[in-house]
């Protein structure tokens, strides 16, 4: 495998191929970030980590669909106080850019949480405005582009490192959200979030999930975040991390073509394993290779050229 012919910057971040954690899974775990790393993530995303410990949702949290997983998880994490300890112990032994994927229900809760998750070490921080299932936060914010444009303002006078907004696909023109962030000094935005969605036990007659209704990905939603990483890229210039039903090097490679500079890979891990992430940088790095590509970077956006 070239490394230098899957490397991307991504908004200062030096990944060695264009895959990373998504937010969401295995994320709390100072060992698994460095279980994933070992097995070819370029980069790691936390679950998402808010200003006080929050409990979640009652059990069933996740269902399987046949085209994916459907969660209703509701942030549950142990602070971001102490989860900075986690942070710091990642960052003694990581070898890739760990991103730590914030929420809040107020800009200045937003600000607090990433300004202590980089005092302790994140290389980045991920705002997480697109959570469909949590009211108050999440989608809620992400769906109104005022509102985030003060979230992502504030965050980024509070931190020197770069701030990436995780967007919803629940809206109209999920452009004009991206629009926002990028003109509030967002440096990058990951497209897409889970999509609404609910499943319902015939025999029981109610819905499945504790929460009744939650977020939906995996395959199903893939044509939709390709075509909201499609439109972004017409309309901003900060890099966009693809985040949809991605599962193999040619997932990968369109949503490159579509205007991805990387992407990140979520429920694919449950159905393939941690491998998957090497052996999707081991397929980019053929495909470029049978293509004449010298670069990953040189396919960023084509199908916009062609």
């Amino acid at each position: 495998m070239n490394s230098e012919r899957l490397t991307v910057n991504l908004a200062g971040l030096r990944l060695k191929n264009p895959t990373m954690l998504a937010s969401g899974i295995l994320g709390y775990s100072a060992e698994t970030f460095e279980k994933i790393a070992k097995c070819g993530a370029a980069a790691v995303v936390t679950k998402s980590v808010g200003l006080k410990p929050r409990r979640g949702y009652a059990n069933p949290t996740v269902v399987q669909v046949s085209c994916g997983l459907i969660n209703a998880v509701g942030l549950p994490n142990p602070g971001i106080d102490e989860f900075t300890s986690e942070i710091r112990e990642a960052k003694a032994t990581l070898k890739v850019p760990l991103i730590v994927s914030v929420y809040g229900f107020s800009a200045e809760e937003y600000a607090v949480v990433s300004e202590k998750a980089v005092a302790a070490g994140a290389d980045a921080v991920e705002i997480n405005v697109s959570c469909p299932h949590v009211k108050e936060t999440g989608a809620e914010i992400g769906q109104n582009p005022k509102i985030l444009y003060s979230v992502v303002k504030k965050v980024k006078s509070a931190v020197s490192k770069p701030v990436f907004v995780k967007l919803s696909p629940n809206v109209t023109e999920i452009a004009e959200i991206a629009e926002a962030a990028a003109d509030a000094g967002a440096d990058a935005v990951t497209a897409i979030n889970t999509v609404k969605a609910i499943a319902i036990d015939a025999e029981t007659t109610k819905p499945i999930l504790g929460n009744r209704k939650g977020g939906l990905s995996g395959p199903a939603i893939k044509p939709i975040a390709l075509r909201c990483v499609y439109d972004i890229h017409e309309r901003v210039k900060v890099p966009i991390i693809g985040c949809g039903g991605v599962r193999d090097w040619r997932d990968t490679v369109e949503f490159l073509l579509a205007g991805a500079t990387a992407v990140q890979i979520g429920t694919a891990i449950a159905l393939k394993g941690t491998k998957i992430f090497r052996n999707i940088a081991k397929g980019v790095d053929a495909y470029l290779k049978r293509k004449g590509f010298r670069s990953v970077n040189e396919v960023v956006g084509l199908a916009h050229r062609n």
